[in-house]
This record gives C-alpha cells, structure tokens and sequence, in this order.
C-alpha cells in the first residue's frame, strides 16, 4: 500500500494506527478476546441480505462524513435505528470511526438494542483487537477494506471475523484490490463507488467491477446511491445490495425515503 495514493483513507489510516495503538497499551489483548467470545451469538447479516423480501438496503448511521460535515446533528441512535427498520432496512451500518465520523462503539451497541436487524460494524479495522472490541459491542459483520490492508493481514482479519461468528464486508474499489479478496473465496464483496483518494463518486465501479466477481457472491454496492432508479439500474446488472448512508441521514423522513429505495426494485 503506498499511502501517496490513497488520499484521505491515508490520513485516516495513519490516525487509526495511533488509536489502535493507544487500546493495545490499555486493554489486553486476551482480555478483548475473551470479551468477545463472551458476546451473545451473532445475528445473521448474510442471511438478512440474502433473505430480503424486496431490494436489500444496509441502512447506515453516520454522524458525520468529511466530505458533507455534520448529518442530522442532535438525533438520538436509537430512534434512527427504528426508523430504519420502520422503512424496510436488512441491516445496519454503524460508522464507530470518531475523529472523521464523529461516531463510537456505543453508536453501534445503541443500535442494535433498538432493533432486530443485525449490524455492520464500518470502520478502517487494521488489527485483531478492533476485531475483538466489534464482536464484544455486538457487532454482526465486519468491513475489511482492501485498499487499508496488505494480503496476509487481509486473510488473517478474514479469519478472525469468522472464527467469531461474524461476517466480514470485504470492499474494494478497483479491480487491482479483487485478486486477495477472492483469494478468500468470500461470500459476500462490497464495492466502493467513492474513489478513497479524491473521494470523488462515480456508479460505473459498480457496474465494471461486477462484472468480473462470481455470480455465487453476494454484491453490495456502497456509496452514491441514493434514489430508486440508480436501485433498479444496478440491481439490472447484478448488484444484490446496497449499502445508503448520506442520502438516508439527509432525508426528512428516513423511513419512507428508505421504502422507496426497498421497493424501487
């Protein structure tokens, strides 16, 4: 990985690095995992996806976005977690990143009180502990980023995610990230539309990357979507799910703009 051309998942990875640091100094390893495997057994994230009655949508909840600042500022988790599951949600993202998204571990646990949908822990996980401390808030699933990991850490945090029970989210956002991430033979890729230097957004990484992923594995689509003719373009050329953050946090009523991307088709 070359952080001269990663941009801002740079400066957010070198961040994380001292935060993970900063938890390996105060918590234990052993004690992290045995927190973890301490946890009540995961929800099936996967199933919920493959399993949707209509369009499958991961609805997430994000604080904030660097490129958008403050979303939905003064709005309580639990509340948002409902009205996801009021519009017809499969599943949660939560963003736990805070020093870029303003979020926390305690955002995902909220959340996932609040509901029955299983939840996606989105962060930039580096290492075993961050792992560890998502299966012991209640984590569901896991994102991997590609571009953020170098093949053998990729593999060893895969592993890890399953050994806990969780899924694992692999995401990549060009075709170069898609060898190691099949390598694994994973049953579920996300693809990132947001070039992670410029975070520029263009819905054509979807439809190329597709393309040359198995038909066996389930795709969802992350970033840019957020109307329901960009659902139905997508899912016309085998995008299984989508996963809607900003547009959902922007929205005056969540639910129902939500509904509208379930149901579209």
């Amino acid at each position: 990985m070359n952080p001269s051309d990663l941009g801002v998942l740079a400066r957010i990875l070198e961040a994380k690095q001292e935060e993970v640091a900063a938890l390996r100094a105060a918590r234990p390893l052993a004690e992290l995992r045995r927190e973890a495997e301490a946890a009540p057994v995961a929800r099936p994230f996967l199933q919920a996806l493959r399993g949707a009655p209509a369009t499958a949508v991961i609805a997430e909840i994000k604080r904030r976005s660097p490129s958008r600042g403050d979303l939905a500022p003064g709005e309580k988790v639990p509340a948002r977690a409902k009205a996801y599951q009021d519009g017809g949600a499969a599943a949660l993202s939560v963003l736990t990143d805070m020093p870029f998204f303003g979020g926390t571990l305690d955002d995902l646990a909220a959340a996932r009180e609040a509901v029955d949908l299983p939840a996606l822990r989105k962060d930039f996980i580096i290492d075993p502990a961050q792992v560890y401390e998502a299966r012991a808030a209640g984590a569901d699933a896991v994102l991997l980023i590609a571009a953020a990991l170098e093949g053998p850490k990729l593999s060893e945090l895969y592993h890890l995610v399953k050994d806990l029970g969780m899924e694992a989210l692999l995401e990549v956002h060009k075709a170069a990230e898609l060898e190691p991430v099949l390598d694994l033979d994973p049953p579920l890729v996300g693809i990132n539309n947001r070039d992670l230097k410029t975070l520029k957004v263009s819905l054509e990484t979807s439809r190329e990357l597709r393309r040359i992923i198995p038909a066996t594995v389930t795709v969802v689509a992350e970033s840019g979507v957020s109307h329901p003719e960009q659902v139905r373009e997508l899912k016309a050329v085998g995008l299984d799910a989508f996963l809607v953050g900003t547009s959902l946090m922007l929205a005056p009523d969540p639910a129902t703009t939500l509904r509208e991307l379930v149901e579209a088709a």
